[in-house]
């Protein structure tokens, strides 16, 4: 298939880095790494649908799944049939954890290498039973070109006192994130996971997903704990018996600015959290390398879940 050299959101954040703020971003982005090719639906081994049949509400949607390939991750947009492919540890080093792993994209598309399964094979590395999450978007054009133009009105830097369209927001996204738990729970003995040790980490749009799981609060799908990674951080209202919060944030992050917010509503609530905020890394770091403390976040992820009692000795995997 042809390549389009489609200016992912990306790569527009780290040229609004540049244009807003003057200063280089993390890693100067080279227009190669962006060449995004679209590729045929990839098999998606051990991929569960969240549903029996179609989701509900997405009865009548005519979209088409559509996947791209990019030389550090793979992108999907377009979702209508949400679904959790578990990433088990092997046997032997299990320790009964579980992590749900929410990607992120702008609920435009999902970057399910970056923010997936890298993340999930790492945790499984770890002794921790990893599930990846692929839920609904927004729809956008089935052209890539006409969804270049999307996302550009959506990412690229405005004029001084331009203001940027409203960055999106999914129901879908959330009602599939609190299927994924359900799920996650109703399978714990087949899958070795104790269903009280069942967390969530999200990123950008991903992590604003899992943050509206633990304040919608629902009973029967409540995380027992939540990390947002370059997520929103503005004030919101916690409820009394929040999880706790591990946020890790780049501070020249141009897409989502630091704030304080969250974390004062978090403290106010009495419930517990832990804040990273790295000198460097953009927005969108994920699991990729650039040389910056902002590399660390998922090693300091783990400290934290040991640290709170949530990776217990190795028990047997199923």
């Amino acid at each position: 298939m042809k390549a389009h050299r489609v200016l992912w959101a990306t790569l527009l954040i780290s040229i609004a880095a540049v244009m807003v703020s003057g200063a280089a971003p993390a890693q100067t982005p080279n227009p190669a790494d962006f060449v995004m090719t679209p590729i045929p639906t990839p098999a998606q081994p051990g991929a569960i649908p969240l549903y029996p049949g179609i989701a509900p509400g997405s009865k009548h949607t005519t979209q088409k799944e559509q996947w791209a390939s990019l030389p550090h991750d793979e992108i999907v947009r377009n979702v209508t049939r949400p679904t959790l492919t578990p990433i088990l540890p092997a046997k032997g080093r299990a320790t009964g954890a579980a992590v749900i792993v929410v990607p992120g994209g702008g609920f435009m598309v999902l970057s399910m290498q970056n923010e997936g399964y890298d993340v999930a094979h790492w945790l499984a590395a770890h002794g921790i039973a990893a599930f990846v999450l692929k839920y609904r978007l927004n729809p956008t054009p089935a052209s890539w070109t006409a969804f270049e133009a999307q996302a550009r009105r959506m990412f690229m830097p405005r004029p001084p006192g331009v203001a940027r369209p409203p960055l999106p927001s999914s129901t879908f996204a959330l009602a599939d994130a609190q299927q994924a738990l359900r799920l996650v729970r109703s399978r714990a003995a087949q899958w070795g996971v104790d269903p009280a040790r069942v967390g969530m980490v999200g990123f950008s749009a991903g992590a604003a997903t899992v943050l509206n799981v633990a304040l919608a609060n629902a009973p029967d799908a409540r995380p027992d704990f939540i990390a947002t990674i370059y997520g929103p951080m503005g004030p919101v209202t916690v409820p009394h018996d929040a999880p706790p919060l591990f946020v890790a944030h780049a501070a020249d992050d141009p897409l989502l600015p630091v704030r304080f917010g969250l974390i004062v509503d978090w403290q106010k609530a009495g419930a517990p959290y832990e804040l990273h905020i790295y000198e460097r890394g953009g927005h969108g770091f994920g699991m990729r390398h650039q040389g910056t403390t902002s590399d660390l976040w998922i090693e300091e992820f783990y400290l934290w879940m040991k640290d709170n009692g949530w990776l217990s000795s190795p028990q047997r995997s199923p």
